[in-house]
């Protein structure tokens, strides 16, 4: 099927063509993370349609966004991955998420919740201390990783290339406020509701704008 287009000659349409579909921003979003099996990504869009997604999989191998290759043995899985167009979108969606925080609002009942959604709020504070380094984040939904500096990026888990930079612990209601824009992560920080572990140049920065700093 070709590809629909709003033909309009303008930077932000020609956008749109390509990433304008339902869905597309988000399975960035997951892709951003990390390479992923199809079944890991279904599990961690709620409300997808296996054919959606499946469609909205193609469309992304066919504008460039994104590619489908096998895991070696013994895995054999195929994966999906961004393409370096694909990961460009990180500040894309982290100004969506900064511009739509306030219509999040309390969670409702039917709302999913994965930790690593709250990766674009604290990539975004993180790189705005001026350090570069790896931070793990625990929370009650699971755990993450941010990578500050250079393309910067995130991940879902721990990070397993050795001791992060900083560590940092707190509960779902700091990291719910967090995603609002109600607290700011180093505020968080500063008023105790966050835990700062690691020796990293990023640790350091946070503690600084910890209790009795």
């Amino acid at each position: 099927m070709p590809r629909r287009s709003y033909d309009q000659y303008c930077a932000a349409a020609r956008a749109l063509d390509a990433v304008g579909d339902r869905w597309t921003l988000l399975i960035v979003r997951e892709l951003l993370a990390g390479p992923r099996r199809y079944t890991d990504l279904h599990a961690d869009l709620p409300g997808v349609s296996t054919d959606m997604l499946a469609t909205r999989l193609k469309d992304m191998e066919r504008d460039g966004l994104a590619t489908r290759r096998r895991l070696p043995a013994p895995a054999s899985a195929y994966v999906y991955e961004l393409t370096a167009r694909g990961r460009r979108l990180l500040p894309v969606l982290q100004a969506l998420g900064e511009w739509g925080a306030a219509e999040l609002g309390e969670r409702r009942p039917t709302d999913a919740v994965r930790a690593h959604w709250l990766a674009l709020p604290v990539l975004r504070e993180l790189a705005g201390l001026g350090e570069t380094g790896v931070v793990e984040v625990r929370l009650d939904e699971g755990e993450f990783h941010v990578r500050v500096g250079g393309e910067g990026g995130y991940g879902e888990g721990p990070w397993t290339g050795g001791d992060p930079d900083a560590r940092l612990t707190f509960d779902a209601e700091t990291g719910d406020e967090i995603a609002r824009a109600e607290v700011g992560l180093t505020e968080a920080v500063a008023q105790g509701r966050i835990e700062v572990t690691g020796d990293g140049p990023l640790a350091k920065a946070l503690r600084q704008r910890g209790p009795g700093a």
